[in-house]
């Protein structure tokens, strides 16, 4: 009886953690604009950005991270958003930086919202999945999350995961976990590519058009500029951070199922099945289980 007492202690503490350890920041304690400050505007506890014909807008962390879970709410672009692009994303600098990627593409009245995910290792992306959102993210903020630790990298929409990448070195299959990464998001202009291939334009009739984001967390290992990637690698990965816990590093039983239930009803694009585009199936979808 005691033993199974201190198993569900055990089990109630690490679950409280991961629950509570991300606490919610105003705007300017993690971040910046970095392009296009004019067209910010503030209102109350959430942030708007504006894409008109003169200019998108973004935004950065003030500091960079290696591991542990960003997450931010947000409402995106209502009503004719095609050819806008709304991002939020992890990435590294230069020319084989890591980066994971939430890129909303905008869709003409009516039509469900896309959410294209891709992974970046070493400067290398290719790795697009795309999903139709099971909900009106125009209306309401919604969370976007991403987790990452040495095991896996976790996207996630109202704590539902919707994509796994997991560590396969042990295959020879690198994996991003030795560069520390800023957090950004941005909008921007992407009529050539962002709906329906590029066939439906941006009507500027209609701008401008505004995302809106509150609800800013960040919990991961801190990473100083004038701290070399290496030895933060080495300090990050010894940290013993709550994201490196054993109950981490892979789903839970009833995320996995939620996966499933996202991949199956909801994804329209993998690029492990696109043989148009890889001939020869990219070797990490052959050993992904999701």
């Amino acid at each position: 009886m005691a033993s199974s007492l201190s198993y569900a202690l055990i089990a109630l503490f690490l679950s409280i953690c991961v629950s509570s350890v991300i606490a919610t920041a105003e705007f300017n304690q993690l971040f910046q604009p970095y392009w296009a400050p004019d067209h910010f505007s503030f209102d109350g506890d959430a942030v708007n950005m504006k894409l008109d014909n003169y200019s998108g807008a973004g935004f950065s962390s003030k500091s960079k991270y290696m591991f542990g879970k960003v997450n931010i709410q947000i409402k995106l672009v209502a009503g004719d958003s095609a050819g806008t692009v709304t991002a939020f994303y992890m990435s590294s600098e230069g020319a084989k930086h890591h980066e994971f990627d939430f890129e909303f593409l905008g869709n003409t009245t009516g039509e469900p919202y896309v959410v294209q995910t891709n992974v970046y290792v070493n400067g290398v992306g290719n790795r697009e999945q795309r999903l139709n959102l099971w909900f009106d993210p125009t209306t309401d903020f919604h969370s976007y999350s991403i987790l990452w630790n040495q095991r896996q990298v976790v996207f996630m929409v109202d704590e539902t995961p919707i994509r796994v990448h997991s560590n396969l070195e042990h295959k020879g299959i690198p994996f991003p976990k030795d560069q520390a990464m800023g957090v950004y998001s941005s909008i921007w202009n992407a009529d050539d590519w962002a709906t329906q291939g590029g066939r439906v334009k941006t009507d500027w009739t209609h701008a401008p058009f505004v995302a809106s984001y509150r609800g800013f967390e960040i919990d991961g290992c801190e990473c100083p500029v004038t701290t070399a990637d290496s030895d933060n690698a080495k300090r990050c990965a010894s940290s013993g951070g709550w994201w490196d816990r054993p109950v981490m590093s892979e789903l839970s039983v009833h995320q996995s199922h939620q996966l499933i239930w996202v991949r199956s009803n909801h994804m329209i694009y993998d690029y492990c099945n696109d043989a148009a585009r890889f001939p020869s199936v990219p070797v990490e979808c052959e050993h992904h289980r999701h």
